[in-house]
């Protein structure tokens, strides 16, 4: 959410901000927002003038009545009741247009970043860099679930009958190297300097509107009825609420997490919610990263956090490209993002993995995350990142890996937490 007092200054600005994004329906909301904060300014104007003037004369009525002018007091008393009477509709009415410009508010989008590319959507994300070799194999690679099926590692029709479509029972060896690789992305964050965290699966509707556009939160969060509780989709919406209604000392500052947690989606209006797949589902498990820093200081993270997981899947013999997200491909709260994709063998192409994104300072004053510096208080700037997701990931693993036998390779930094193993051999 943008500074009223930014919008008040810059109304043309956070419109051209507006179409950069393609977000043309959204022009109106400034002129509201601008028309409702005069209203509001004016009626709190009058309501203070008039607190001044009934606090005057509640001053008056005890020098009156100390001279024994009775009268004159009591004169004096029914014209502060008239202005208490006054002042409480004035009150009234102050409440709903506060409510009516921060209903505006949460849907004007972040200021972008000037180095965000401009364009209509994800077919207009820009490449950074590769690194690795996108090599093809020399032999036909199945499907991912077939992959998982040689090694008896999946059933998906028990799941079918128990949950629906977006669902998995993972067994065997696929459901370890699920484990190993969620187990190896917390120590590898721990050994960059993340402190490690598992935190609340469910968030209040405060924290949710906090962390996440309405769009987002309508196409993705599961609601516990007759609770006002959601299930989480990504670890970085407890993450970040954590700090809500916070006043943090910048002598802290930054703040560097990783989280793990199961991750729930209803992926509205997502296409892929396949009968045979795990790419796109409705649960999951995840490693993130997250972020809470001062403003000068957030660009240079948002360097950090992407490199981290290029460095993971690397570290796993899995090539990797970044994308540099344009801005109609940006989340309303997003000012900057880049996309991290994997290879696939099978496709021939990259896909992706995981998401890097600075937010800048849209959740820390939607949740009020304040830092106390020497110059007083300003809003912190939070950013967060994925480091692994399987079982999306595994797609990306079992292909990379997998040889002309069918065996999968478990490359060294996985081998501790696979019991050693160096190749997994297939049932089927």
């Amino acid at each position: 959410m943008l500074d009223i007092n930014f919008v008040r200054e810059n109304p043309e600005l956070v419109k051209q901000n507006m179409e950069k994004k393609f977000q043309h329906s959204k022009l109106n909301l400034v002129d509201e927002v601008l028309a409702f904060d005069t209203q509001f300014r004016q009626t709190k104007t009058k309501a203070d003038d008039l607190r001044g003037l009934r606090n005057k004369l509640s001053r008056e009525i005890g020098v009156l009545m100390g001279q024994g002018k009775k009268d004159e007091a009591e004169l004096t008393k029914q014209k502060v009741q008239s202005l208490a009477v006054e002042l409480a509709e004035l009150e009234a009415k102050e409440d709903p247009l506060l409510a009516e410009i921060r209903q505006r508010m949460l849907l004007i989008p972040n200021i972008i970043d000037p180095t965000v590319p401009l364009g209509k959507d994800d077919k207009e994300n820009v490449e950074r860099y590769r690194e690795g070799e996108a090599t093809l194999k020399e032999f036909d690679v199945p499907y991912h679930i077939d992959i998982m099926e040689r090694f008896a590692g999946v059933d998906l029709d028990a799941a079918r009958k128990v949950s629906g479509n977006g669902f998995y029972y993972l067994i065997g060896d696929v459901a370890r190297l699920h484990s190993s690789i969620l187990s190896y992305a917390r120590d590898f964050m721990i050994d960059r300097g993340f402190d490690y965290v598992i935190p609340p699966y469910m968030i209040r509707s405060e924290v949710v509107t906090g962390v996440m556009s309405f769009s987002e939160m309508e196409n993705m969060m599961y609601k516990i009825e007759g609770e006002d509780l959601y299930l989480i989709g990504t670890s970085e919406h407890s993450m970040i609420g954590k700090f809500i209604d916070t006043i943090l000392e910048e002598k802290d500052l930054p703040y560097l997490y990783t989280s793990y947690s199961p991750c729930f989606r209803k992926e509205v209006g997502a296409h892929g919610i396949e009968e045979r797949g795990v790419y796109r589902i409705h649960q999951f498990e995840k490693q993130e990263m997250i972020v809470v820093c001062k403003p000068e200081d957030s660009q240079k993270y948002f360097e950090i956090l992407y490199k981290n997981s290029v460095d993971f899947f690397r570290s796993l013999d899995i090539p990797v490209r970044v994308l540099e997200c344009c801005s109609g491909d940006l989340a309303d709260l997003k000012s900057k993002s880049v996309d991290v994709e994997a290879w696939s063998p099978r496709q021939q192409k990259y896909f992706e993995v995981g998401s890097c994104s600075n937010l800048t300072d849209a959740q820390a004053r939607r949740l009020q995350i304040r830092v106390q510096g020497e110059k007083g208080k300003y809003f912190a700037h939070t950013l967060n990142n994925t480091v692994v997701a399987p079982p999306r990931m595994l797609i990306a693993f079992l292909e990379n890996n997998l040889n002309a036998d069918g065996s999968i390779s478990v490359p060294l930094a996985l081998r501790p937490y696979m019991g050693g193993k160096e190749r997994l051999v297939p049932k089927k």
